[in-house]
């Protein structure tokens, strides 16, 4: 490991959060006269200055990144711009928050977990109200992306930053040659189909501001809202369909969309198995919730069942945490199927959460794999996907990752019920957080803030777990990662 070049590449990202982070909300902050300017400058030189003094006393470094320095910054980057993003809250006079508070809602926002502690949205001032939207949006595909994309102009390399921060079982696929253009590639995809949503909001009602806000945490696939009733605050089916329709595409792997973009065709969505799992998990919980909640008269008429069902399956589904409806109030079976689809999650290489769907894939095929062996024993069968073998060294991964995330879960929900929470009320919060998801059921459903103070970090700690995929977080608590 090499301290300099890991506290050098810091001080990058902490500038570059500074400036991506604050500067926004001053512009919005001045063009609304809410007077929250101020709390925001204070926060970028504190934030700046911090990482410009890394910068300088690292600066004459050059080594390249090792895969051991590569876990350590990303560790670094979620935890401490997740709590850098805390100043703004502390600062401003129009919010009152703990420090345990500002932490948990600024670690949600940047892991696009979309869990508040904040209730009466509706009064805040549009600059902060921007500013949570910001933080996922800047945490949806990662700083850290885009840092990658500077890092070989300053004579660091980033691959390992790459594995690193990647999410999914595969992680050495590169969408073009050099690394640079990789993340270039990404973030302009990202950037064009959140000014299209921004644009779509707009066309079908929102007024400009909630469009381009809601068109951050859309992609983003965040959930966090201007408003504490969600997109339900605009009782607008238009804004419910453009929703869902770009949750949809944001939980899609995006280096199927820069092949798209690429060979200007989208004929391999359609070959796409992960996609095509992805389809079918979506349409299949959206007809369940439709036919339970048109039988149970939860809804008066079935195009109104159709509408909320169909929404929140996706916002759920994709782990986003819109809502148009409480949808924890429905028939009990509901609220745990959707919880279950969130712990599936999104595909592999999207803003999503979740285990992702193709750990889910190769899980259902590995254990179809077992029982024909129970019929042939000496039969060698292997796992294809798309027409492709996958290896059983991705195999062992894939079942490592689902070993490992079990046993979080289970410690993390033993710890919630230590701080006194019952049982519904811990089991979804831990659920809600470690897959970014943001609602939960019970005592979660509408917000965290009334959450013991315990609570509050063990869940800081499952967004992390979440957001870096359980491994990647949970290595440097092994004794083999810090010997030489």
């Amino acid at each position: 490991m090499h301290a300099p070049i890991i506290f050098k590449i810091l001080g990058i990202l902490l500038m570059l959060f500074s400036l991506l982070g604050n500067l926004p909300p001053i512009f919005v902050s001045m063009l609304y006269g809410d007077g929250m300017a101020m709390a925001f400058f204070y926060s970028l030189m504190i934030i700046g200055s911090t990482g410009l003094l890394l910068l300088i006393f690292t600066a004459r470094t050059r080594k390249e990144l090792g895969t051991k320095d590569g876990f350590i910054v990303v560790t670094l980057f979620w935890a401490v711009l997740g709590t850098a993003g805390c100043l703004p809250f502390l600062l401003s006079p129009a919010i009152e928050l703990s420090v345990t508070d500002a932490v948990f809602e600024s670690l949600s926002g940047l892991t696009t977990t979309g869990a508040t502690v904040i209730s009466g949205l509706d009064s805040l001032p549009k600059s902060i109200l921007f500013y949570r939207q910001l933080l996922q949006w800047l945490g949806g595909l990662g700083i850290i992306v885009l840092a990658m994309a500077l890092l070989p102009m300053l004579g660091i390399g980033g691959m390992q930053l790459y594995r690193a921060e990647s999410p999914g079982p595969l992680k050495d696929s590169k969408l073009v040659p050099r690394l640079a253009e990789t993340a270039k590639a990404l973030w302009y995809i990202y950037l064009s189909l959140t000014a299209v949503c921004a644009l779509a909001y707009w066309a079908v009602g929102m007024e400009f501001f909630d469009a381009v806000s809601h068109s951050l945490t859309t992609v983003a696939i965040g959930g966090f809202s201007t408003h504490d009733a969600s997109l339900g605050y605009f009782n607008n089916p238009a804004v419910d369909t453009v929703a869902i329709v770009f949750m949809f595409i944001a939980g899609i792997n995006f280096a199927l969309h820069f092949t798209a973009w690429q060979r200007r065709n989208g004929r391999h969505y359609l070959l796409d198995p992960e996609l095509l799992f992805y389809s079918f998990i979506l349409i299949s919980v959206s007809i369940i919730t439709v036919i339970v909640l048109h039988f149970t008269e939860v809804y008066a008429s079935v195009s109104e069942s159709i509408t909320k069902g169909v929404f929140q399956v996706v916002s759920i589904a994709t782990t986003t945490g819109f809502t148009t409806a409480d949808f924890s109030s429905w028939p009990l079976f509901l609220p745990y199927m959707l919880l279950y689809a969130a712990i599936i999650g999104a595909c592999a290489g999207s803003t999503g959460g979740g285990m992702k769907m193709i750990r889910i894939l190769l899980i259902f095929k590995q254990g179809f794999r077992e029982v024909q062996r129970l019929i042939h024993p000496k039969a060698i069968i292997p796992i294809k996907l798309g027409g492709n073998v996958v290896s059983d060294r991705v195999i062992e991964s894939v079942w490592g990752f689902f070993a490992v995330y079990v046993m979080a879960f289970m410690v993390m929900l033993l710890a919630l019920l230590a701080t006194g929470l019952d049982i519904i009320t811990a089991f979804s919060a831990v659920g809600a957080c470690i897959n970014n998801l943001g609602p939960g059921l019970a005592g979660v459903a509408e917000t965290y803030g009334h959450l013991p103070v315990t609570a509050k970090w063990i869940l800081c700690f499952a967004m992390l777990l979440g957001r870096l995929e359980v491994f990647t977080l949970l290595v440097l608590f092994t004794p083999m990662f810090w010997r030489r």
